[in-house]
């Protein structure tokens, strides 16, 4: 049985079965990013639903895991040379387990390299820009009802990067073609949650964007996607 007791966290989280990966998340557009790719690779692991309600993210025991204090985050028993290993950012994350099962990213230099900058694409732009303009659109409406700048600013910066995603996607299937990645679940994540969180769908025009809709549709049929967008389960 894995030894995890150098991670404070499993004192708060313990784990039930400390053989098999820990998630700490949400079911946030970054936190399904995980439980997605782990159900896709098909890897056994135990996760832990960490509150916002409660603010658990910016407790002691997570901070030890992300000083940064944000999800997901995750314990990897089995890491290199065998050795447990702890993990934050959904980017690094998702590329490290694509490395570890050698699925979800193409296997030629120049296609993993292709994938992992629409990675960091979707990290450096639409995570962020998204998040603001859900942000300032739905839960600081209040705060800007009298200057429109701020969700204009948004909303504009989301719906250009959704055209630089519309163009990549015309004639593909996925956004590294044939093959479904990384790039895919770290993306359409993000692009599900602008409507499902934010309500931004109208706003943001999606029917403008046919190929996004599309794909979209592709990405959340997946049986993979069915669990892993409802995983971490709130407990009762």
């Amino acid at each position: 049985m894995a030894d995890l007791s150098a991670f404070p966290i499993t004192t708060r989280w313990p784990a039930q079965n400390p053989d098999i990966i820990q998630l700490y998340s949400l079911q946030t557009p970054n936190g399904v990013k995980v439980s997605v790719a782990l159900e896709e690779l098909g890897l056994d692991y135990e996760p832990h639903y960490i509150s916002f309600d409660a603010n658990e993210q910016k407790s002691p025991e997570f901070e030890s895991l992300n000083p940064n204090g944000r999800i997901p985050a995750i314990i990897d028993p089995n890491g290199p040379g065998g050795k447990p290993i702890g993990l934050f950012e959904s980017g690094a994350i998702l590329l490290y387990l694509a490395e570890k099962t050698g699925k979800l990213i193409p296997a030629d230099a120049v296609g993993r390299y292709e994938c992992i900058q629409w990675v960091f694409f979707q990290m450096a732009g639409i995570g962020p820009m998204f998040g603001q303009f859900g942000h300032f659109y739905k839960f600081a409406a209040d705060k800007v009802a009298n200057n429109s700048y701020p969700v204009e600013r948004y909303r504009d910066e989301s719906k250009r990067l959704l055209g630089v995603l519309e163009g990549r996607l015309k004639g593909r299937q996925w956004i590294m073609g044939d093959q479904y990645t990384i790039a895919d679940i770290t993306t359409f994540t993000w692009v599900r949650g602008a409507d499902i969180f934010y309500g931004g769908r109208e706003v943001l025009d999606y029917a403008s964007f046919p190929a996004v809709s599309d794909w979209l549709e592709r990405c959340i049929a997946r049986p993979a996607s069915a669990r892993g967008l409802n995983i971490p389960v709130k407990p009762e």
